[in-house]
């Protein structure tokens, strides 16, 4: 063989190799970065992101975007690379994001779990800041449960027995005197529906000497109407801040946002307190892609939001929906609105 074709393929082997060595050899790290927004105002998949049915609801503008983290998993050494030479990527050790005492289906379950009971905290948020009264709800009904075809979530418990109910500590009092096999009847209003009675044969509380009714109750902001939430394969809790403020723009007049492009991220507990939330940077950036010019920080967020460079992005801090509210307000009126 002619010695220069000899030292050529010599030379190309530890390329080929390191070639293959890139494009087969998986790293234990997962990437990070900016995700998929939607407009809580509008549309996806031809049905209306928030959807209120069964009352007014106001025309909207503008934007009240909710951010996302992407995240890339089963990386090769290749394409790990690859994106944190991008700079806008982030890798991280695959155990911070997926636990080695939990399967990915168990992560990805639990974060379903979190955004499920996040729609709920930004309904009630909402609901409460516009003074919807109190009421004993139902939250869930167990599939196969006593109350199961008779109750349905979102129903306002009136009545037990005839002797009325003005919140949980009364509700749970009328039900821990009861025994299974004992017949109750609850008096109910359901969204968008009438007035309603359900007679309930209880059953054995699996923890419990009392009867069971099979259902979780709780004292929440109760409206007439329903609110749906129809974004799908969302994972965690951090689009409370945003379903709120859809919802309180959908039920009062004006332009909550001035007809903006406002963006944001937070979770939001049932009585309005905005939290923190993880990929803060990769949020804005997404924001900032999109076409937002205004975006909404946690205050514990904060520190960290401010890390982020060429974003073109206002900050707004913000620690309940109240104060959301107000400098969103200020968009129109021109007032000071409080920055991280």
């Amino acid at each position: 063989m002619n010695r220069r074709i000899l030292t050529l393929l010599v030379a190309l082997v530890p390329i080929v190799v390191f070639g293959v060595v890139l494009s087969v050899v998986t790293v234990p790290f997962v990437a990070l970065g900016p995700g998929p927004t939607f407009d809580t105002l509008a549309e996806v998949d031809g049905k209306q992101v928030v959807d209120i049915e069964g009352t007014e609801v106001h025309p909207t503008s503008g934007h009240l975007n909710m951010t996302t983290v992407s995240q890339r998993d089963g990386l090769t050494l290749g394409q790990a690379l690859a994106l944190w030479m991008s700079g806008r990527e982030q890798l991280v050790p695959r155990d911070l994001v997926y636990p080695p005492d939990k399967s990915k289906d168990e992560v990805d379950e639990a974060n379903n779990t979190d955004f499920r009971q996040s729609e709920d905290s930004a309904e009630y948020a909402a609901l409460l800041y516009l003074k919807y009264p109190m009421a004993v709800t139902a939250q869930t009904v167990n599939e196969d449960g006593p109350s199961a075809g008779k109750l349905e979530p979102g129903d306002a418990i009136d009545y037990v027995n005839g002797k009325p109910v003005t919140n949980l500590d009364d509700f749970q009092a009328l039900i821990k005197d009861t025994k299974p096999g004992d017949t109750v009847t609850l008096d109910y209003r359901r969204r968008n529906g009438d007035l309603g009675a359900a007679t309930i044969t209880l059953g054995k509380h699996p923890e419990k000497d009392q009867g069971y009714l099979g259902i979780g109750v709780l004292d929440a902001p109760w409206a007439p109407f329903t609110v749906d939430f129809n974004l799908a394969n969302i994972g965690g809790p951090s689009a409370g801040l945003m379903f709120s403020l859809a919802v309180v723009d959908k039920l009062t007049t004006g332009n909550l946002n001035d007809g903006k492009f406002v963006a944001g991220t937070g979770t939001i507990t049932g009585d309005g307190k905005v939290g923190p939330i993880g990929g803060i940077t990769h949020k804005m950036l997404a924001a900032s892609d999109a076409g937002a010019t205004i975006f909404l920080v946690p205050a514990e967020n904060c520190e960290e939001a401010k890390t982020a460079h060429d974003v073109g992005l206002e900050l707004i801090k913000v620690e309940t929906l109240d104060q959301a509210v107000s400098a969103l307000e200020t968009l129109s009126a021109g007032g000071e609105r409080p920055h991280c």
